[in-house]
């Protein structure tokens, strides 16, 4: 059976509401505001009749209105789907619609009207109704496909999935950022394929791996005889992605004239292919990604401000995978599901040796990382469990494991990260003894990426061709 909480000096309207509704619901009376509560946090009461008088025990006032929100606020964090009804005299309507501004259900009026009361809990339980049922679908806005990815038990990446989940819907602008390997381009389709635009294109397009002469033709299509070589019309990417979604990876890498044209897609939603003259309007909702501070790149007058706005309407920061090591377990288990779909091996499961290295580990690549070792114990693997002797060396290194006390706190956030990111590429290097195919492959990045992050870190090929680190 419901319950109703009533606080209020009137028993005379107590025992209206008490008679009205004895058949449905259980009763308690509060004298006070902090007995109400107290009553409220021990049990479930759908509604709370409170008089006004009373509501402003609590509340904070000034000399124009009263701050009604925050005297209610305890009862809704002990119960969110609470409705609260207001009641007062005559004299005191608008105090009474004050409240139901800052979030009560309703208000009624001395003396108690039954008619009145029955139609305010008959609205109030529609309200309920309603709540209830939105709840049931937010839990249901994950596609069956989906459930694998957006199982977390990181609050940082509960976060990210609770605003993937509220933006999806929308055409909102969004603004991935995140080190490489993070899962920005898989978050970006997972946004796509749970919005309104899911059976319409989602364009995919790596920034970073288009050369800068040919960035502008690609994203806004180019006329015939546009530039030496343009002997046919080309459509662009935005122009294929109409009334869908286009991802812009690595989009801190766009040249200043695909910035400008860019800028006027996000403000006007047209853009001109090169070498025209027409305006060609579009409807596409863009998703761009960085693992790049762009602040950073504004200061050093790289990247437009204006755009970085348009951009950023929507940021979602991706935390690296160093930082949620809770999930480092569920995550391999997927990963390996996934390697034993697409190949015909049975590998029943991961030794709990390599899940607790995999935890001692900085993971420099992220998940892109654990997917490429994963994938490579997979391959090696004689038994029907991923062993430790499946995986390279140094996951189990004493190296690894002090991996934490070497980290100088003294140094920034973005000066730690240059340093690993330096690390790894080393490394990497080294192992494949400077050949920069081999190495931007094992990566999981362009060569023309690897190259630009060797000249960004002072790291010369030449150097590794005559060393190999295993």
């Amino acid at each position: 059976m419901k319950s109703i909480l009533i606080a209020s000096h009137n028993m005379e309207a107590c025992e209206v509401i008490r008679k009205c509704l004895q058949s449905e619901y259980r009763f308690d009376v509060a004298a006070s505001l902090d007995e109400g509560l107290e009553i409220f946090r021990k049990k479930r009461c759908e509604f709370f009749f409170v008089d006004l008088d009373i509501l402003c025990e609590n509340a904070a006032s000034n000399a124009d209105e009263t701050d009604y929100k925050s005297a209610m606020m305890p009862f809704w964090q002990a119960f969110p789907a609470a409705q609260i009804v207001a009641m007062s005299s005559q004299e005191k309507i608008r105090d009474a619609v004050m409240a139901v501004k800052a979030g009560a259900s309703n208000y009624i009026t001395y003396p108690i009207d039954t008619d009145e009361l029955t139609h305010i809990i008959e609205s109030a339980y529609k309200t309920i109704l309603v709540n209830s049922e939105l709840n049931y679908l937010r839990d249901r806005f994950w596609q069956a496909d989906s459930m694998e990815v957006v199982e977390t038990t990181s609050p940082a990446m509960r976060d990210v999935f609770e605003k993937i989940r509220a933006v999806g819907p929308m055409k909102t602008t969004v603004l991935l950022a995140g080190e490489t390997g993070t899962g920005k381009s898989l978050l970006a389709k997972l946004i796509h394929r749970n919005s309104s635009r899911r059976t319409a294109q989602f364009i995919h397009v790596h920034c970073g791996a288009i050369p800068d002469t040919l960035i502008e033709s690609e994203l806004f299509g180019h006329e015939k005889g546009a530039f030496t070589g343009a002997d046919r019309r080309k459509l662009g990417k935005f122009e294929i992605a109409h009334k869908g979604t286009i991802f812009l990876d690595e989009v801190s890498t766009l040249t200043p004239a695909a910035q400008i044209k860019l800028l006027q897609v996000l403000q006007e939603q047209m853009f001109q292919r090169v070498g025209g003259e027409s305006n060609i309007e579009v409807d596409v909702r863009i998703i761009a990604a960085t693992n790049i501070d762009l602040s950073i790149l504004i200061g050093e007058d790289k990247f437009r401000r204006d755009l970085y706005y348009r951009l950023s309407v929507f940021p979602i920061e991706i935390p690296p995978l160093r930082e949620r090591d809770e999930d480092l377990s569920h995550l391999a288990e997927v990963i390996l599901r996934e390697l034993k779909r697409v190949n015909a091996k049975d590998v029943k499961g991961i030794d709990p040796r390599v899940i607790e290295a995999f935890k001692h580990y900085s993971w420099p690549g992220n998940v892109r990382e654990l997917k490429n070792i994963m994938e490579r114990a997979f391959v090696i693997e004689k038994s029907s469990i991923l062993s430790p002797e499946s995986f390279p060396r140094e996951l189990f290194g004493q190296n690894s494991h002090d991996s934490h006390s070497i980290i100088d706190i003294r140094l920034s956030l973005s000066d730690i990260r240059n340093e690993i990111v330096k690390t790894y590429l080393v490394k990497l290097l080294a192992h494949h003894k400077g050949r920069i195919r081999d190495s931007a492959s094992a990566a999981g990045i362009t060569t023309r990426q690897l190259n630009k992050l060797m000249i960004k870190y002072g790291i010369k090929k030449e150097e590794f061709k005559l060393q190999r680190i295993d």
